[in-house]
């Protein structure tokens, strides 16, 4: 098995279980246990905890508890400009950016739901379309992925697993990104909000189906 192949499977597996779970997406959840299990089973432990609880609740439970996570606290926010930019003039330079690089590698962004480019879910629809590119991408925001991952853990959040097995993807952990997603922990985002223009209509149409509608 190539390591392309098995990153591209954790990419799009874990671009699904981000994102909202509608019924096209937790209809999915045994195609994806089967697809790690076949394809990357190394990581698949790290996503039985979701799918486990997924079985096991509710979808209106489920559901509600995913704003609860991820909508309603900035400290699980799924947008990786946000831990480095904050709501500054810089990020909207960086979603542009990100647009630019999806449309260069021709990804498919139909039936788009008005997420932002930087949304965790897109970039790892992207990273498995695209898996070197995608992975030094994600590498490029490592800080913000390791942020992501150790809230969740502390919440004791079933996503913390999903997050944790797109870590292990990439190159090691160096000191340096360790100690930068610590200290965004503890500092957090810039909080300037002066002409972002991320927030520019035209920047908005670009998430793929398996975002999910809300």
């Amino acid at each position: 098995m190539s390591t392309s192949l098995r990153d591209q499977v954790v990419y799009q597996a874990a671009s699904l279980c981000l994102s909202y779970p509608d019924d096209h997406v937790m209809d999915a959840a045994p195609l994806i246990a089967a697809a790690l299990r076949e394809s990357a089973p190394g990581s698949a432990p790290s996503f039985a905890p979701l799918l486990e609880w997924w079985a096991a609740t509710p979808r209106p439970v489920v559901q509600t508890a995913y704003v609860d996570v991820f909508d309603m606290s900035k400290r699980h926010a799924l947008y990786l400009s946000y831990w480095t930019d904050g709501d500054t003039r810089r990020r909207g330079m960086v979603l542009a950016d990100l647009k630019q690089r999806y449309r260069e590698a021709g990804l498919s962004l139909e039936h788009g739901t008005g997420e932002l480019p930087d949304f965790v879910p897109l970039v790892l629809e992207y990273a498995a379309q695209n898996p070197a590119a995608g992975a030094a991408l994600l590498q490029e925001y490592r800080a913000s992925i390791e942020l992501i991952r150790i809230a969740l853990a502390e919440r004791g959040s079933p996503y913390a697993g999903v997050v944790a097995a797109v870590c292990a993807t990439l190159p090691g952990r160096s000191p340096a990104d360790r100690q930068q997603a610590m200290a965004l922990a503890s500092n957090g985002p810039p909080t300037e909000t002066v002409g972002l223009d991320a927030y520019d209509p035209r920047l908005l149409p670009l998430a793929t189906a398996s975002t999910g509608g809300r």
